[in-house]
């Protein structure tokens, strides 16, 4: 019985604030729920809508770029950084460390502040560094063809910083006999980073990536603070920048269709559990090979 109580507290918060906002999200998505009064039961009503709606499939396509883009790249980019960081000792190790993983601790007004500074049309600092080349002056987070581009490239200078970190950790880990080893056998530098570094990473990058496209399946501040979309008006010029998370906010609290909004949060939370878990399952037989 001791123990029990030992664990009560966890039990408690955890039923208050998990599995009864879980559950009861799970309620409301069948009625025409308000956040006032519950309404009349819809059934799959809210579920069906959703999926019918024009938004959803603009949100949902915009979704399989962002994810099949600013993955590989910023995994790509934080392994890179990780080694160029690895290859510096003492003081210009920790320089280098921080200064990748600054982007991470910045609140995310202010790292979006900062880059609609630099892609502001004319005298954004980006378009001033193009001006310099004869190249004309690009609008990239109002023009449809470059905005969901110029949020990867903000989301991968954002987020490299903490996949860096946790790659240098898996890097410092991999006993440095093998590349001894390897040096014995004749192994150039990229011969060792392929067949030494990366399948000893094994582990961690697979968390990298796992928590990369949970985290991309929810992404939600970056491209609303970028476009200053508001609970009316959001997802940009012609929903080029429309995402998931936006549209389930925009429902809610635009629309004022909380029903429609907890339906939508669970079809998010059933495809983002479906992907972990063929995610697992591919990781489980490859390494059973």
């Amino acid at each position: 019985m001791p123990h029990y109580l030992m664990i009560a507290p966890f039990l408690i918060l955890f039923g208050a604030f998990f599995l009864y906002p879980i559950l009861s999200g799970l309620v409301y998505s069948f009625f025409e729920w308000n956040a006032v009064s519950l309404g009349d039961f819809v059934g799959f009503a809210n579920y069906f809508e959703i999926w019918d709606s024009r938004d959803f499939g603009r949100a949902a396509s915009n979704l399989l770029v962002y994810i099949s883009l600013t993955v590989p790249l910023g995994i790509t980019t934080a392994f890179l950084l990780a080694l160029l960081v690895d290859s510096f000792t003492g003081r210009w190790a920790n320089f280098f460390r921080s200064a990748y993983f600054l982007p991470v601790a910045l609140p995310a007004f202010l790292a979006a502040t900062i880059w609609r500074w630099i892609y502001a049309p004319n005298l954004g600092l980006l378009n001033m560094v193009l001006g310099w080349f004869g190249i004309p002056s690009v609008n990239f987070l109002n023009d449809t063809s470059t905005m969901i581009y110029a949020l990867i490239a903000v989301d991968i200078w954002v987020s490299a910083g903490f996949n860096m970190v946790i790659i240098l950790a898996g890097l410092k880990n991999i006993p440095k006999e093998l590349y001894e080893a390897a040096r014995l056998d004749g192994a150039s530098k990229l011969q060792q980073t392929l067949f030494v570094t990366i399948p000893m990473l094994g582990p961690v990058l697979f968390f990298v990536l796992t928590y990369g496209v949970i985290s991309a399946m929810q992404v939600f501040d970056t491209p609303w603070l970028l476009t200053g979309s508001s609970f009316i008006s959001y997802g940009g010029r012609r929903n080029a920048l429309l995402f998931p998370v936006m549209d389930m906010m925009g429902r809610a609290f635009g629309s004022v269709s909380f029903g429609q909004a907890a339906a939508y949060g669970f079809m998010l939370t059933i495809v983002i559990v479906l992907i972990t878990l063929v995610m697992f399952a591919i990781r489980s037989r490859l390494s059973r090979q």
